[in-house]
């Protein structure tokens, strides 16, 4: 059995993608998840499983979700360690950065070229950084109004899901 993180995509956002925590719980359970555990209503899920692929977990979990709910949930699925290393870059970018802090989870590798697009459209005020599946993104205190945001990052790299700090 193997640990992993599943960060849900759009969930909880206005009143036609509802998915409480408890069912969450539930539904990850039913489809043969052990060990299931949530973090208030974020779309945060803790999790043990036999499957081995990354794909596979992801897709057996968007399956699940799509049949209890009726409206698709796109799921990024970490291992342990892999998020272990997206937090030590978060800190080590994050050294001296006063503004806000946000790190954008890919459901896929990014394309090289693709990654330096995005990376292309930082500014002094605003940088996007591709590691890996994650884009760190260091934004300024009037981080509301900036111009790169998970839509963006979308945009370019495709799926993602957006944490803050």
């Amino acid at each position: 059995m193997s640990t992993c993180v599943a960060f849900l995509r759009a969930i909880n956002l206005g009143a036609k993608r509802k998915f409480p925590k408890d069912d969450v719980v539930a539904v990850t359970e039913a489809a043969g998840f052990t060990g299931v555990t949530t973090h208030l209503n974020t779309g945060n899920v803790r999790l043990e499983t036999a499957l081995r692929s990354r794909a596979k977990i992801e897709a057996a979990l968007e399956a699940a979700y799509l049949d209890d709910r009726g409206f698709e949930v796109p799921t990024m699925v970490y291992a342990c360690a892999d998020l272990v290393e997206v937090a030590a870059e978060a800190a080590r970018l994050g050294e001296g950065h006063t503004g806000k802090q946000f790190v954008s989870l890919l459901k896929a590798e990014p394309d090289a070229g693709a990654a330096a697009a995005l990376e292309a459209r930082s500014t002094e005020g605003e940088r996007a950084i591709v590691s890996g599946r994650a884009v760190h993104l260091l934004l300024g205190e009037a981080y509301r109004e900036a111009t790169i945001s998970n839509a963006v990052v979308e945009r370019h790299l495709g799926v993602a899901t957006n944490r803050s700090e």
